[in-house]
């Protein structure tokens, strides 16, 4: 009796359904990227940077070592979502999407 609480409880704080900042959000920004792309990259602490986003994001993420630099592999196969507080930083964030591949749409 006393798990199924458990796992709500630790499932519900993990996987919100909606966060404080999306209830007061008035953009979203849609993301997706359905082919996997590459980014090569020879900083380690960059690439770590980069994945560590594309994760937070939901994306998938492979990284690999050789030849002196690193692969960042990345993908996001089903549309997500982010919600941003203004305009321009939806701008800023659709920018840095289109700089990784992703196709991206804007509601206000």
């Amino acid at each position: 009796m006393f798990r199924p609480f458990l796992l709500l409880l630790v499932f519900g704080l993990a996987f919100p359904l909606v966060t404080a900042g999306e209830a007061m959000a008035d953009t979203v920004v849609r993301y997706r990227l359905a082919d996997w792309k590459r980014k090569h990259l020879h900083d380690t602490a960059k690439a770590d940077k980069i994945a560590d986003v594309l994760k937070k994001l939901g994306c998938e993420v492979e990284k690999a070592d050789h030849n002196g630099h690193i692969d960042v592999k990345y993908r996001c196969p089903q549309w997500r979502q982010i919600s941003v507080e203004s305009a321009d930083e939806a701008a800023r964030w659709q920018r840095w999407f289109k700089e990784y591949y992703f196709q991206t749409d804007v509601k206000q």
